[in-house]
């Protein structure tokens, strides 16, 4: 009796063609998931706070369910959100309830305003500790709360972008979120750490990775151009302009929220919202560092200097002396 086998090799060439597919190359729409999770990252100072303080607030009012976890040391991602009150850490809170003996709760680190729940990792007090281990360690307490079981149609995460080690790069590392979203200025220093986010994400591509670049938010946009300059290079989109005014300079230092209705300042946030909730993650191409300058005016960063190779010489200063060389130098034949 003849048994019929099957030809699986053409079975397993498919296969291997699809793990060999990179999804941030083919993606094309929004994604499918129920929950998205974003990460959000721009140098210290750069306005990620305000930017998502507000972003946040006009999610929740288009209906939403939005969770805002500030992953920043600093744990001013909520301050603007909630008035300028600091929220309890989940840092802080977790040790402060293990020394007593009990349990860490929801209503412990989580706090809720305009629709929009929120809450901050902390971090460790200054010299006492590792910053991305305490972005590690908060996570791993999220888990133990439920975070996997919880309902949100959108969970942004705050994360300083100045700050390159393993626990700061976690979302990308190992694919906890969907995509990243960028937030620079018209500015060397913020463009070089959105562009080292964009090194991250595509290093990590290479190792197997999903995470892709949904877009840059460009805030305190002064029109001068060169954060637009650098998303058209890096392969993004711009998802967002937000003005140098100061208007929003006072309300936001004055803990005011205008991604509102109520604030004229509402449709750009709008706008920004659904940009967000759009944006499929890319792949993005992280540029040189002679590729960032060339984004400026040399005269302005000095990227016509020439570099001068120093000297021995130079380096010893009056102590330099001429020694005799120890060459064997043999006459011409």
């Amino acid at each position: 009796m003849t048994l019929d086998v099957p030809n699986l090799k053409e079975f397993d060439q498919r296969l291997r063609d699809e793990a060999g597919e990179d999804l941030a190359d083919i993606q094309t729409e929004e994604p499918k998931s129920k929950t998205q999770i974003i990460a959000i990252y721009g140098k210290g100072g750069i306005g990620k706070s305000f930017t998502l303080a507000n972003l946040s607030h006009m999610m929740a009012e288009q209906g939403k369910r939005v969770l805002l976890i500030g992953c920043d040391p600093k744990s001013d991602t909520t301050s603007l959100l909630f008035g300028g009150k600091a929220c309890p850490t989940i840092i802080e809170t977790s040790t402060r309830k293990k020394l007593a003996g009990e349990e860490v709760a929801i209503g412990d680190v989580c706090f809720k305003r305009g629709g929009v729940f929120a809450m901050e990792l902390g971090g460790p007090e200054v010299g006492r500790g590792c910053g991305g281990r305490g972005i590690i360690h908060g996570f791993e307490l999220l888990e133990k709360l439920g975070f996997h079981d919880w309902d949100f149609d959108y969970v942004l995460l705050d994360f300083l972008g100045d700050v390159v080690c393993g626990g700061f790069g976690l979302p990308i590392a190992r694919d906890m979120a969907q995509k990243v979203i960028l937030v620079a200025s018209n500015d060397l220093q913020s463009l070089y750490v959105a562009n080292n986010v964009c090194s991250a994400v595509e290093y990590f591509r290479k190792l197997g990775g999903n995470v892709g670049v949904a877009g840059l938010v460009v805030n305190k946009d002064d029109a001068s151009g060169e954060a637009q300059a650098f998303a058209e290079a890096a392969g993004i989109p711009v998802l967002a302009s937000i003005p140098q005014d100061d208007d929003l300079r006072k309300k936001s230092a004055n803990y005011q929220i205008v991604g509102t209705d109520a604030s004229h300042w509402g449709a750009l946030f709008a706008e920004l919202g659904d940009n967000v909730a759009e944006a499929p993650p890319v792949r993005p191409t992280p540029l040189d560092q002679d590729g960032l300058l060339a984004l400026f005016d040399g005269s302005q960063t000095g990227a016509d200097f020439v570099l001068e190779p120093a000297t021995d010489a130079d380096m010893r200063g009056k102590n330099a002396v001429l020694r005799e060389s120890l060459e064997v130098i043999y006459d011409d034949a």
